[in-house]
């Protein structure tokens, strides 16, 4: 019983920390948010390395951010796995590492994000992070729903 009440308050929690960042309250989405992603929820970790990341209701910190979006990439958070492989691409909360890069934006593109096919259609084009392959480049643009870019 006290099980499925903590269940019910985590859940409650999770939902008023969205609907507070959906909100640009930030401050109110960091303190419901970051309990929730110490905890391991992959969603509150998504949105808290995203506010990390970006100083949003809370002092910009890159090793936060990092943590968090790798955790929930690793859990399989689809749109974690495309913004950790940003971050290797960018250099930015983490070295710049275009392989890795490919890696996750191939997790993310496998769980259908346009915007990673799209990515790893230039990475193959340009032969950024792995051997530049026409074929491929097209392969992952005719994926991402483009004819060819």
């Amino acid at each position: 019983m006290a099980d499925d009440r903590e269940q019910q308050d985590r859940e409650m929690a999770l939902g008023s920390g969205i609907a507070a960042f959906e909100a640009k309250h930030f401050v109110q989405a960091a303190e419901l948010l970051e309990p929730l992603a110490e905890a391991g929820d992959p969603e509150a970790q998504y949105r808290v390395a995203i506010m990390a990341q970006n100083g949003l209701g809370m002092v910009a910190n890159p090793l936060m951010a990092y943590k968090y979006m790798k955790a929930a990439a690793e859990s399989g958070h689809a749109l974690a796995q495309h913004g950790l492989a940003f971050m290797y691409l960018e250099g930015e909360c983490a070295e710049k590492n275009p392989e890795k890069a490919v890696h996750w934006f191939e997790r993310a593109a496998e769980q259908g994000l346009q915007g990673s096919m799209t990515t790893l259609g230039m990475m193959y084009r340009e032969g950024n992070g792995v051997e530049a392959d026409p074929e491929k480049a097209s392969e992952w643009f005719r994926k991402a729903g483009f004819e060819e870019m």
